[in-house]
């Protein structure tokens, strides 16, 4: 049996084996502090029974692990991630070649890749390059909808500041599918507004299987405010301000939140320290609560308030956010961060397809804002 985690996106750091019995623990490279991010591949286990244990904790979701045995194409949750587990049992089947388990499911360039891929030839929807990271990857910049002539709007949406928040990706893939889709949300899109999409802000750690959070000396984050010290968000802040003329309509940071209890548990957006712009987001957040299709349920009443919980000015100390950063830029518009869950919202699975059908219902009250 080996157990690694030499693939793209891979973390985990093997502490023993001992028989069917392994001990692992997350790899936390720059972050201050701790975080569960994990993804590992076992070979040579088949016809065995394998426990797999952490014994630091809190380290597996509300639905357990998610599992993979086509080589993190597709996921499913194992189950069992109740009362905050040490670990997960696995019985590989007897002509199990590899199985890979990771504490969400694993979004990566090739996931982008094969989205796009799937569209191919669409005069839609554009790839192109943002910049490169430190380690010299290509950091895509989609643009998609009205790309000929003046758009009457222009979207931003941003995902992987934090390169763990996986999810983020399939709800960006649902909105993406909208705007090129044959149908009336589609069409609006492709009539009226252009849409900038930056998929991997924290490209190089998305691919090197990093937690992203609180990555030391500042999370991409948190790298708005004076010089950014990442190409990505240098980059960023260098080209939409021309791109947009200074007058964005609509921006969003999709992010993933914590691991299990609470808000955790709950598609919400992120409060804002301003009563017009907290109109605005309130606005926007029943457009969504009352246009909902998919199964992934959500309230505008679960937003998280500014000065509750987290959401403080203290959070951002030292740095500065891109819906903060955004905000400068929209004018009577619309800057907003949205937390969407790993595993559980509402009580409901959220998998790579409901986060994607999250997606669709954002994009339709994106077009329903802008009208």
């Amino acid at each position: 049996m080996r157990i690694d985690a030499a693939f793209p996106g891979g973390n985990i750091i093997v502490e023993r084996i001992e028989g069917d019995r392994v001990v692992i623990r997350q790899d936390l490279g720059e972050t201050e502090g701790g975080w569960f991010y994990w993804y590992l591949r076992v070979t040579g286990a088949a016809g065995r029974e394998i426990e797999f244990t952490f014994p630091q904790g809190n380290i597996i979701g509300t639905r357990g692990p998610a599992v993979s045995l086509d080589g993190g194409a597709t996921w499913a949750w194992l189950g069992g991630g109740e009362g905050n587990p040490l670990s997960f049992r696995y019985a590989f089947p007897k002509d199990s070649v590899e199985a890979r388990f990771s504490f969400g499911m694993p979004y990566l360039e090739s996931h982008l890749r094969a989205f796009l891929a799937g569209h191919a030839g669409n005069r839609s929807l554009e790839a192109g390059t943002l910049t490169r990271s430190r380690k010299g990857r290509p950091v895509e910049l989609l643009r998609l909808g009205k790309l000929d002539g003046g758009p009457r709007r222009r979207v931003l949406l941003a995902a992987r500041h934090h390169c763990c928040e996986m999810m983020a990706s399939y709800a960006i893939e649902g909105i993406m599918e909208t705007v090129v889709a044959d149908d009336d949300d589609g069409i609006w899109f492709r009539e009226r507004a252009e849409v900038m999409v930056v998929p991997f802000a924290g490209k190089d750690g998305v691919e090197d299987g990093d937690q992203g959070k609180n990555r030391r000396p500042r999370d991409h984050g948190r790298d708005y405010a004076g010089k950014s010290i990442y190409p990505e968000t240098a980059a960023l802040r260098e080209m939409i301000p021309g791109w947009c003329g200074g007058r964005l309509d609509f921006a969003m940071d999709l992010h993933c939140p914590w691991i299990r209890g609470g808000y955790s548990e709950h598609a919400y957006f992120v409060g804002i320290d301003d009563a017009g712009d907290w109109g605005k987001l309130s606005r926007f957040s029943a457009l969504l609560e009352e246009g909902r299709r998919g199964p992934v349920p959500y309230a505008a009443a679960g937003n998280l308030p500014f000065g509750k919980e987290w959401n403080t000015k203290e959070n951002t100390v030292g740095g500065a956010t891109f819906h903060e950063w955004a905000a400068g830029l929209v004018g009577d518009g619309l800057a907003c961060s949205l937390e969407l869950p790993y595993a559980t919202a509402g009580g409901a699975e959220v998998n790579a397809e409901t986060a994607r059908a999250f997606g669709r219902d954002l994009a339709r009250a994106i077009r329903l804002l802008l009208g």
